[in-house]
């Protein structure tokens, strides 16, 4: 099976900062991402309510939690969301793709204008295509995005996200082994399907739009083994010719049940007394949610120790079982620097994802990283 390949091992999570052409275009066209990961998406789109689907930045120290989303302080390293999925469906993200495929060249050898700490230019970046449904649609989707693939120069690759903390009566399928079998046993005959229908060259191959799940954030040893075992009976499930369909596991998503609190002021009722009450401070929740409780899911620096924990054990897992090496791991929580990045890469992920200092710096936060990185070779 052939793997996902990211050259630089940096890119961006999916979020609400990759929902549109615009900040897709701009992720492509930095040379600093390996690749390039959508918002996730359904068939037919989410119904977004900016009423209730909310995000912030917070100082992790304090809780305080920034006035404006949208102009985060520097110590606002950590963030909370109650977000969905993407409103946009899922074919006007394979649109977005073929717009920016077609303004965009093969550029495979070196340009002599490009920046001393510029990665040497490569073949087209791939696109990770973040998907979500039940196993049917996202079977469908899988379909649509292996259509797709003939009508785009940059390899595309299928992302499903099984572990949204912020759906109600939802529960992430991926906390379950039983349910992850589900998708998987899908996917796998499709994978079997496609590759019957060509020349037996391509089958040796293993040519296929790769397929990655995207982990919530597990906690104690039962949820890491209901993963690895939903692995393995897809490996051993029919047609057993075929491996495990999954090539990458993206892990963390946010850690869900958390929630922010702001001092408001808020003057008591009190219709039996003559007296006007004096305003007293209370706290409430910061963000509005589908809920009412304001409950999200956590992400930046302080989900940072965890997400390392979940990349390093899923690794090590994944290298007890010959069915399960070939997975690679994309990790993702609470990266913004350098340092972070190596950390990561550390722990065992084949390429890295950023989310939340994304929101915060925009995309130069790939050129700080990348820069950092050229620095440290030159010096080494």
């Amino acid at each position: 099976m052939k793997p996902l390949a990211i050259n630089p091992p940096l890119l961006n999570s999916s979020n609400s900062w990759c929902t549109n052409l615009e900040q897709l275009r701009e992720l492509y066209d930095c040379p600093h991402t390996g690749a390039v990961t959508t918002r996730t998406s359904l068939l037919h789109g989410f119904a977004h309510d900016p009423a209730v689907h909310q995000y912030t930045f917070f100082n992790p120290s304090t809780h305080n939690a920034s006035s404006d989303p949208t102009k985060a302080s520097t110590d606002e390293t950590g963030s909370l969301n109650t977000l969905g999925y993407s409103p946009i469906p899922l074919k006007e993200y394979l649109s977005f793709i073929k717009s920016i495929s077609d303004n965009t060249q093969d550029v495979s050898t070196p340009n002599s204008s490009s920046s001393p700490s510029s990665p040497i230019p490569r073949s087209p970046k791939p696109f990770i295509i973040s998907v979500t449904g039940s196993a049917d649609e996202v079977l469908e989707c899988y379909r649509l995005i292996t259509a797709q693939q003939q009508h785009v120069h940059m390899p595309l690759a299928m992302e499903i996200n099984l572990s949204c903390p912020n759906i109600s009566s939802k529960p992430p399928p991926a906390y379950h082994s039983h349910r992850l079998t589900e998708y998987l046993s899908v996917l796998k005959t499709e994978i079997a399907t496609q590759l019957q229908s060509l020349p037996p060259s391509s089958q040796r191959a293993g040519i296929h739009v790769p397929i990655g799940i995207k982990t919530p954030p597990y906690t104690y040893a039962d949820q890491f083994q209901h993963l690895i075992n939903a692995l393995l009976a897809s490996a051993k499930a029919e047609p057993k010719d075929q491996p495990c369909p999954i090539s990458f596991i993206t892990a963390t998503n946010t850690l869900g049940s958390s929630l922010l609190l702001t001092p408001t002021l808020e003057t008591p009722s009190s219709p039996m007394s003559e007296i006007p009450s004096r305003p007293r401070e209370v706290l409430h929740h910061t963000l509005n949610s589908a809920t009412g409780t304001g409950i999200g899911g956590l992400a930046g620096a302080p989900l940072h120790p965890l997400a390392l924990g979940n990349v390093y054990t899923i690794k090590g897992l994944l290298f007890q079982h010959r069915e399960l090496e070939h997975v690679q791991i994309i990790g993702v929580g609470g990266v913004e620097d350098v340092e972070g990045f190596k950390r990561m890469r550390a722990v065992g992920a084949a390429a890295v994802g950023v989310g939340t200092a994304l929101g915060r710096k925009g995309v130069k936060v790939f050129e700080e990283i990348g820069e950092a990185l050229a620095l440290g070779r030159l010096h080494a």
